[in-house]
């Protein structure tokens, strides 16, 4: 405890890492304050009935749980960050697959800033259309009840254009505690939004725990311990890698040697991040579109795909991750470049040849501890499944794997690592005695 609080003293008494905290703590209570203000034409008052409506969708609860409850409560904010993730997403992909794309990404700072401002474009395009979809869903019955009529003919043009503009607010707000705060804003701003309803959801399951047949305080400890090993897991998933030995040849220029120091090549056991799972999910919610039809030959699909707690689904949804793991880990992980960086710094691995072969080697390695951490990351995807099946409420079996469980584990490692590295720049003790933190950032993976 005394070392706690001696942390506490160190990171408040340096002025930069408190600025941080300050600016980010207060952008944060700004995103929080709008995702309360409900769009104009709207009667706040008649939509208990529609967010209920929303928490029984798999693929509308999601949404809901990225954007903090915001989708649910019809706020100015309810598509939240996420047009801007989908646009991302797209742009990371594309300057993998064209060459011209990724050309200007290795142009350096200017051809950052180029592909920022292309992902800024498509941001707006993206969420013009998720906009004009949340406007149908809102006249859906539920929330259609709650449009006052005299609005309703200014109420698809002024929802698309304030849901527009909300998601550009909530854009610049993670870009400003990219530059001014602590931590990726982007990531802070769906963190932030998926533990705003844990705390409802902890309330709601430790109530149920006491209805009849619900197992009681022992019952409730045994799904928080079980919670906390999970965590713990995926701590462990997140910061495990396999070190390569690498040494460098010593070259003496004058009366000076350089070179000759022996490092490591750090491979990820989950270099892939949380893509798998958000691909494997869009793939799984195809499916229930369905749903909207009338086709009565869809209803068992609807039900095996809608219900995550199906055993057919979690089989079908393990394997996908598992490929999805593979398939974005060879997109993202080029062994050769890494070999020819190697080679260009005089590096080498012991005991293999330099160019092709140092490839081979590296590939083979990664290709071995990719297979258990995909099937890790799968069990991770499945675990709220299992969850539900235990006789755990819905909005809780969520925070015991999944998107959310992993982007808050991974997302606070980012964190504690940039709190320690300010620490250690200043000559203050690290956050843990056994080692320095090792968040996502610290490794070549993409975020999100």
């Amino acid at each position: 405890m005394k070392k706690l609080v001696q942390t506490l003293k160190n990171i408040w008494s340096i002025e930069e890492l408190r600025n941080k905290i300050v600016v980010t703590l207060a952008l944060v209570a700004v995103y929080r304050f709008g995702t309360h203000i409900v769009l104009p034409g709207i009667n706040p008052n008649l939509l208990a009935a529609a967010k209920s409506n929303t928490s029984k969708n798999g693929l509308l609860n999601l949404f809901d749980s990225f954007a903090g409850g915001a989708f649910s409560q019809a706020s100015i904010l309810a598509l939240g960050i996420m047009p801007y993730i989908s646009a991302s997403i797209f742009m990371q992909l594309m300057t993998i697959l064209i060459p011209q794309m990724a050309k200007v990404q290795k142009e350096g700072e200017s051809g950052r800033k180029k592909i920022n401002q292309w992902t800024r474009y498509l941001t707006v395009i993206v969420t013009l259309f998720q906009a004009g979809a949340y406007v149908a869903y809102l006249k859906s019955p539920g929330y259609a009840e709650a449009i006052i009529p005299a609005y309703a003919p200014y109420f698809l043009v002024s929802t698309v254009i304030v849901l527009t503009a909300g998601t550009l607010f909530v854009m610049w707000l993670g870009e400003k505690i990219q530059d001014k705060g602590l931590g990726n804003g982007t990531s802070i701003i769906i963190m932030v939004g998926i533990l705003a309803r844990f705390p409802q959801s902890l309330a709601q399951e430790f109530t149920a725990k006491f209805a009849k047949d619900g197992g009681g305080l022992l019952v409730f400890l045994i799904e928080m311990a079980v919670l906390i090993a999970i965590i713990m897991g995926l701590i462990i998933l997140v910061q495990g890698v396999r070190k390569i030995p690498v040494n460098y040849a010593k070259q003496i220029i004058g009366n000076r040697q350089f070179g000759g120091a022996r490092q490591f090549l750090p491979l990820k056991v989950n270099s892939s991040g949380v893509m798998p799972i958000i691909f494997a999910q869009a793939i799984m919610f195809l499916p229930t579109l369905f749903s909207f039809t009338n086709l009565d030959s869809a209803k068992g699909i609807v039900h095996i795909f809608s219900d995550h707690s199906n055993a057919w689904y979690m089989i079908i949804y393990a394997v996908m991750v598992i490929g999805f793991t593979f398939l974005y880990t060879a997109l993202i992980f080029n062994p050769k470049q890494m070999s020819e960086d190697l080679k260009r710094n005089n590096g080498f691995i012991p005991g293999v040849k330099p160019g092709q072969p140092t490839a081979d080697y590296i590939g083979a390695i990664m290709d071995k501890i990719t297979l258990p951490g995909a099937i890790f990351l799968a069990l991770v995807g499945i675990l709220p499944g299992f969850a539900q099946r235990l006789m755990v409420t819905q909005g809780f079996s969520t925070f015991f794997g999944g998107t959310s469980l992993l982007i808050m584990v991974g997302v606070i490692l980012d964190t504690l690592q940039q709190i320690e590295t300010h620490l250690l720049m200043r000559e203050y003790d690290g956050l843990m005695k056994g080692g320095r933190l090792q968040g996502r950032q610290a490794m070549t993976t993409a975020s999100y």
